[in-house]
């Protein structure tokens, strides 16, 4: 494999008129950029923005109030990824605001790193109802689509707030002003559901794409990948990734989440709904969908097309419209440690990372 240093070289040599700019898709790719530094090292022209790839900035806030109120008030226990904890909610300011903040009101709320630790705490606790909450792309919610074609428990119930990727980028692409020239698609989602997926900015959109991991060498040789690809005006999807990346991706991954779930239309936090950008539990699950049990607990008329705190400029973060120093509450009001939007809470959320990074 060639060396960062190499591809950094191969860009500079090249002869760039105007400004490109590339969306980096993937909260992940977003974190590697920023602690590589690479965009103080590549060409003043070459702009590299964030966008739409952090599920936790996109989990609906009545998602995060539904899991809150089971935890509160339905005696059950609540398993989270990690980040979602520290998610904000709009509320009454003598309410908690985060399933932090309601755990520490005495609610059983237990942070995991793994759907098997979901697995384990509901077969430990065999007379209690154990609710996963699960927020994510395609990569975490390949491995909840084994679990239940596996088998689970009686006693664990799922509330999925997982997404799709790519509809939210063909959204953009599809608007008047998209705000970029070329993409870099993430590695990890290639690596399960193929390449070929992001073939549609290519052949739809006319603009050069390239899937990239998660090394300063594989995102520099992306990028170069795009910016050769305008230079010489054919454009075609690169696999910058190809030691991870196969044509078709994880066939037993794909079939997993063909069986297990549904592709709905779904909610994005601060974007609304986007068509085919969801899932939701096949019907031959439906026993295990918290939404369906605890349906008492979910409030309708939370559903405001994903609203964000007054003032928090997430959504447009998240789009790729303004960078996230741009945001009027950025390192003032909301800080890692007192966030204002949920783009400051997770390490894939572009704020926390330009923060912190």
């Amino acid at each position: 494999m060639k060396s960062a240093q190499h591809w950094l070289d191969s860009i500079r040599a090249l002869p760039l008129a105007s400004r490109v700019r590339i969306m980096n898709v993937c909260g992940g790719h977003e974190r590697s950029i920023s602690m590589a530094g690479l965009r103080s090292a590549l060409p003043r022209n070459v702009e590299l923005i964030p966008g739409p790839g952090c599920p936790v900035c996109v989990c609906p806030e009545e998602d995060v109030h539904f899991a809150m109120q089971l935890a509160l008030h339905a005696g059950v226990i609540l398993a989270a990824f990690g980040d979602m904890l520290r998610v904000p909610v709009n509320v009454p300011k003598m309410e908690p605001r985060s399933l932090e903040q309601a755990k520490a009101k005495g609610a059983d709320i237990r942070p995991i790193s793994s759907p098997q630790e979901a697995l384990k705490i509901a077969r430990e606790n065999p007379v209690r109802q154990v609710v996963f909450f699960v927020a994510g792309f395609e990569t975490t919610t390949a491995p909840v689509a084994a679990m239940l074609m596996e088998g689970v428990p009686d006693n664990l119930l799922l509330l999925l707030s997982c997404r799709l990727t790519w509809p939210a980028v063909a959204m953009l692409l599809d608007s008047e002003a998209p705000g970029f020239d070329a993409l870099i698609a993430p590695g990890h989602v290639a690596t399960v559901m193929g390449p070929g997926e992001w073939g549609f900015v290519v052949e739809r959109h006319g603009m050069p794409a390239a899937v990239a991991g998660f090394s300063p060498a594989s995102l520099l040789a992306a990028i170069y990948s795009v910016l050769r690809q305008m230079q010489e005006g054919k454009y075609f999807l690169d696999n910058c990734y190809p030691e991870v990346v196969r044509n078709g991706g994880n066939a037993l991954a794909q079939t997993h989440l063909k069986n297990a779930l549904h592709v709905v239309d779904a909610n994005w936090r601060g974007i609304g709904i986007i068509p085919a950008s969801g899932f939701e539990l096949a019907e031959r699950f439906a026993k295990y969908d918290a939404r369906k049990v605890f349906a008492e607990y979910e409030t309708q008329g939370r559903k405001r097309s994903g609203e964000m705190p007054p003032g928090c400029d997430c959504a447009r973060v998240v789009l790729g419209k303004i960078y996230p120093d741009e945001c009027r509450l950025f390192n003032t009001a909301c800080t890692p440690r007192h966030p204002i939007g949920p783009c400051m809470v997770s390490d894939e959320g572009a704020c926390r990372i330009w923060r912190t990074g």
